[in-house]
C-alpha cells in the first residue's frame, strides 16, 4: 500500500502535560492553549482573526496506530465499536479534530479555547468553522436583522424591474450604526438571499460577516465616511440614462424645459470616468456626495444617497425617466 506523509505545521504549548490530564472532547474541560507555529507557516495565519472558530488538526503522536476496535470513551463495560465508528485516538491515521475559538494572534503564535491536546502535540492543519453559506463563521460578528435583509432585498428587485441594474451590476448599501450592509460580489440584485449581504465596518472596512464585498465598496464605505446624513447608498447602471450619456455633451445631459428636470439636474454631480472600484472613484464620488444627493459618473453609472435606500432609489428613477424623456424628444 502506497504511503504519504504528514509535515507538521507546529506544536501545542498547554498546561494538560499527559494523556490522564486531558478531557476527552474540549468542552469537557478543554484549557486555553497556545498553537505555535513553525515560523516558514507564519502566512497561512493571513485572515485568521480573533473571535473566529476554527478547526485544529493534530497528530496525537500517543496513540496507538494498530487499533481497529476501540471501547466508546475508554469503557470497558461496553462491548467494542470500530475505531472508525467512533472518536478514539486510537486509530490507524490518529488525526485528532479539535474546534477551538481563537483568543488572541501575536505573529505564528495562536493562543484559543477550549483545547483538549496535551503540550507538545503536533499539530498537521488549521481550517476555519464555515457558517450555512459555507463562509467562515465570526461568532461575535453581530447578526444580520431579517429587517434589513427584506429592505435590501425589495430595493434590489426594485432597481431590476426599473431597469436601473442588470445581471450582476450595480451595489446597494445601508448605514447601521458604526457599520454598513452591503450587496456581495457577484450577485444578481433581482434575487438577493441573506447570503448576498455583507456586514462591513465603516471606520476600516473590516468583513464583519458573509462577503465577499461588492468591488465598489470603496465608494460607499467613502461616502459613509464623508457624509453623516447619508443612511443608504444605490449604484446602479440605468440604460436610459446611460445610452443618452453617449449622445449628449454633460452640459446638455437632462437639460430639458420642464421644471422637474432643471430640480433634480441640481441634485446631481458629474465625476470624469475612473476605474471602477478604485479609490479614485471613491474619493471622487464622495466629495461630489457632500453637496449634492446624486453624482453620475461618466461611462459608468449613477450613485444617489439618501435618508434610506428607497428616497435613493426614488432620486435615481427620477432622473433615469427624465432621460428616458429626453430620448424621445432625441428621435
Amino acid at each position: 500500500m502506497p504511503e504519504e506523509s504528514l509535515t507538521i505545521i507546529g506544536y501545542v504549548r498547554s498546561s494538560l502535560q499527559r494523556r490522564t490530564d486531558a478531557p476527552k472532547q474540549g468542552f469537557e474541560g478543554g484549557v486555553q492553549a497556545c498553537v505555535e507555529l513553525e515560523p516558514e507557516f507564519t502566512a497561512g495565519l493571513d485572515g485568521v482573526r480573533p473571535g473566529q472558530d476554527l478547526l485544529l488538526f493534530t497528530w496525537l503522536h500517543k496513540a496507538r496506530r494498530d487499533a481497529l476496535l476501540s471501547h466508546p470513551r475508554g469503557d470497558t463495560s461496553k462491548p467494542m465499536a470500530g475505531v472508525f465508528s467512533l472518536r478514539s485516538p486510537h486509530r490507524p491515521n490518529p488525526v485528532g479534530m479539535h474546534r477551538v475559538r481563537v483568543l488572541a494572534l501575536d505573529g505564528s503564535r495562536l493562543t484559543v479555547a477550549p483545547l483538549e491536546a496535551i503540550d507538545g502535540t503536533p499539530v498537521v492543519d488549521i481550517k476555519p468553522v464555515l457558517d450555512a453559506e459555507g463562509r467562515p463563521a465570526l461568532p461575535d460578528a453581530p447578526s444580520l436583522p431579517e429587517a434589513d435583509a427584506a429592505i435590501l432585498r425589495e430595493a434590489g428587485e426594485r432597481a431590476w424591474a426599473r431597469g436601473l441594474v442588470s445581471g450582476f451590476n450595480g451595489n446597494l448599501s445601508l448605514r447601521r450604526g458604526k457599520t454598513m450592509l452591503i450587496t456581495a460580489s457577484g450577485c444578481a440584485k433581482g434575487r438577493l438571499t441573506q447570503a448576498d449581504i455583507v456586514h462591513v465596518r465603516i471606520a476600516d472596512g473590516t468583513t464583519l460577516q458573509g462577503g465577499p464585498c461588492s468591488s465598489e465598496t470603496p465608494m460607499h464605505l467613502a461616502v459613509y465616511r464623508a457624509v453623516p446624513g447619508a443612511q443608504a447608498i444605490v449604484h446602479l447602471h440605468p440604460r436610459n440614462l446611460l445610452a443618452l450619456s453617449l449622445m449628449v455633451s454633460e452640459d446638455r445631459l437632462l437639460a430639458l424645459p420642464l421644471y422637474e428636470a432643471s430640480a433634480y439636474r441640481r441634485e446631481m454631480a458629474f465625476v470624469p470616468a475612473l476605474n471602477p472600484g478604485s479609490q479614485e472613484l471613491a474619493q471622487a464620488v464622495a466629495a461630489a456626495l457632500v453637496e449634492r444627493k446624486a453624482v453620475f459618473m461618466h461611462g459608468h453609472g449613477l450613485t444617489c444617497r439618501g435618508r434610506d435606500v428607497f428616497s435613493a432609489l426614488h432620486l435615481a428613477e427620477e432622473l433615469e425617466g427624465l432621460a428616458t424623456i429626453q430620448l424621445l424628444t432625441l428621435r
